[in-house]
């Protein structure tokens, strides 16, 4: 145990995501590209959306904020995971957490607020068909994005306040690769029962509260398909719900396992894979999940391509004239 006398710590020391010096390596490669899939797919998503007008609806609108969530919840966690992977000392200062720690909570919280706007924004659309436009305006949908933010990083603040104020004076390695509440509070030698109500208080709040509102809305929307006499309409209102309520499920499956149970030291090493899936891997399937299993936004990526190789063969056309021109201009020079 790394230890040290000061009444109030400088840095932490982080046990990493392994200790296994030939297995770090390996870690480091696969991260590194789920990293840059995450970068390249969310980036890609706005871009797909802002660029294309078909897109530019409620769903989509929300589809945009939770990439450029994603990007950035990742952003907070993997890098610093991926420094580690190949560093000696795993440190991080006392400010570096606390801010670590500030973006980690307000982005978790403010995802799983978007993913409720956006369940409630299907609820609208199924059920309410007929004055969906008038439920989802563009300042109604613009309102639930501020709303999302403004309370994810406002249970953030409190968090971290009551998270930091604490006195860290014994021990400074945090078993974990991030900073996040349970490894601290171990670590802390003041009275933490406080903070683990603030905690419990606001992720029960946000956490369950987002997953009741995704479960009713689900309920509303099953049960107006089920009444559809339509099969190609039920089809048609299964597909555009199946993405989101895949990302949900498995955002929500990897977070309740590492939260909602009693804790044990057996299953420390599946606490951190659980954290890895919902911190590194869940922001890089969103996107691809979205791009697969939705039909317009396969059709306008199709598109794209599309346009690409039209403007590739256009070129290689420009070329071909340009050459046969040049080829005919010398032979005329060379005969006259």
């Amino acid at each position: 145990m790394v230890t040290t006398n000061l009444t109030q710590v400088r840095m932490f020391v982080f046990s990493g995501l392994t200790d296994n010096g030939e297995l770090a390596p390996f870690l480091f490669i696969l991260f590194l590209h789920v990293y840059m899939v995450t970068v390249v797919g969310n980036i890609g998503m706005m871009a797909i959306v802002h660029n294309n007008s078909n897109l530019h609806t409620p769903m989509y609108f929300f589809l945009s904020y939770l990439s450029l969530v994603d990007l950035f919840y990742s952003s907070v966690i993997t890098p610093k995971m991926l420094s580690d992977l190949i560093s000696t000392r795993k440190t991080i200062s006392f400010v570096g957490c606390a801010l670590q720690f500030f973006l980690f909570a307000g982005l978790a919280c403010t995802e799983v607020l978007l993913l409720s706007n956006m369940a409630y924004d299907r609820y609208a659309a199924i059920c309410h068909p007929l004055h969906y436009v008038s439920i989802m305006t563009k300042n109604i949908c613009m309102c639930l994005v501020v709303l999302a933010f403004s309370i994810g990083f406002l249970q953030s603040s409190f968090q971290t306040i009551c998270v930091y104020s604490l006195h860290f004076c014994d021990t400074i390695l945090i078993d974990h690769f991030y900073c996040d509440v349970p490894p601290l509070l171990k670590l802390s030698c003041s009275d933490t029962f406080s903070c683990v109500l603030v905690t419990v208080f606001f992720v029960a709040s946000c956490g369950m509260g987002s997953f009741i509102v995704i479960l009713i809305s689900y309920m509303f929307i099953i049960s107006s398909i089920l009444r559809m006499k339509s099969a190609e309409g039920r089809r048609k209102a299964f597909s555009t719900c199946s993405s989101h309520l895949t990302c949900s499920s498995i955002f929500y499956v990897s977070v309740f396992f590492t939260y909602l149970r009693s804790p044990s030291n057996a299953i420390e090493n599946q606490d951190k894979i659980a954290a890895v899936f919902y911190s590194a891997v869940t922001p890089m399937l969103n996107p691809l999940i979205y791009s697969l299993r939705n039909q317009e936004v396969k059709r306008v990526i199709i598109q794209a391509m599309h346009n690409i190789t039209d403007v590739d063969i256009i070129l290689s056309f420009i070329r071909d004239k340009v050459g046969v021109l040049s080829v005919t201009f010398k032979l005329h020079k060379t005969y006259m």
